[in-house]
């Protein structure tokens, strides 16, 4: 049995915090050999989720807020933005959904829009992590100055 408590996810939030990307993510399988792929996954709000897609080799992508508040954005094949929702716990209003599943032929982002926002992703599995997902070329890289203003008009737009 695992158990996955406050201090648990405090620490996972702690860990995103002081880390470079702003997000940390912890795999709750055992093996990417495991059928079905589990991770929490821990985002603050400066942190950039390239849009991507997992068409190269697809598999529909369940999230599911655990803590805090966050939007998926949706974008069609140029970058247009095509829908955005916002996900976390109902303490943020009526309009919030718990979780959202994502086809893997959808260009998406997450964007945290608390501190301390967690999020579970499932997905099947098996996991090959030398096959990246499809990164979307009308979007920043992470980790530049165009990345960042990129995230703050997405924010505007949640």
């Amino acid at each position: 049995m695992k158990i996955f408590d406050a201090l648990y996810l405090d620490g996972l939030v702690q860990d995103a915090k002081v880390s470079g990307r702003l997000r940390q993510h912890r795999n709750i399988h055992t093996s990417y050999l495991d059928a079905c792929q589990r991770l929490f996954n821990a985002i603050e709000p400066d942190s950039y989720i390239q849009p991507h897609r997992h068409a190269s080799v697809p598999r529909e992508e369940l999230l599911m807020a655990v803590r805090g508040l966050m939007a998926l954005i949706t974008f069609d094949d140029v970058g247009q933005i095509t829908f955005v929702q916002r996900f976390g716990s109902e303490a943020y209003g009526a309009d919030v959904t718990a979780a959202v599943e994502v086809s893997s032929s959808t260009w998406h982002t997450v964007v945290a829009l608390v501190p301390g926002a967690v999020l579970l992703e499932i997905k099947a599995g098996p996991f090959d992590p030398s096959q990246p997902k499809d990164m979307a070329s009308w979007a920043p890289v992470a980790g530049t100055a165009a990345a960042a203003t990129y995230l703050q008009h997405l924010r505007t737009l949640v």
